[in-house]
């Protein structure tokens, strides 16, 4: 049985070292932003929003266990100050060698579980327009598109 567990200062660590490229990458990708600047943008939106790690009030970074395994992760964002108490998904990732065994959809529904133990209302995520594998599972688990952002590229 899979279980989610708080990161460890460890697990948040690699787990740093492997967002900020990534995310870099995804928007000069997606066309947001230019190669030069991306990563030093990505650095700073990252620290922004965790200031203090893992020790950020409202944030919870959780590694996803099937036994003894570590198979993938979750970081939600709860806004509980609000009238309407709300999440939002910063990041999930299963490791690759786990891809395709229903760990995505086991991590998306336990971290439900821990929204609602917390009182939020909804959760929501953003996933990258070219992402087919993640926009089919959110949409099978019931999400939906609440705002759509589009590009044309012009080069």
């Amino acid at each position: 049985m899979s279980k989610l567990v708080p990161m460890t200062q460890a697990e948040y660590e690699a787990f740093l070292a492997r967002l900020i490229p990534e995310y870099a990458a995804d928007n000069v990708k997606a066309g947001y932003w230019d190669e030069s600047e991306a990563l030093e943008k990505s650095r700073k939106q990252t620290e922004s929003l965790l200031p203090q790690g893992l020790q950020t009030k409202d944030h919870y970074l959780y590694t996803l266990y099937d036994g003894d395994e570590a198979v993938g992760l979750i970081w939600l964002r709860a806004d509980v100050d609000q009238p309407k108490k709300s999440g939002f998904i910063f990041d999930v990732e299963i490791d690759e060698k786990f891809r395709g065994k229903g760990y995505g959809r086991q991590i998306m529904l336990l971290i439900e579980k821990k929204a609602r133990e917390l009182g939020l209302k909804s959760i929501g995520l953003h996933v990258f327009g070219e992402n087919r594998v993640a926009r089919n599972l959110y949409e099978s688990i019931g999400y939906e598109v609440s705002s759509l952002n589009m590009i044309k590229k012009l080069e």
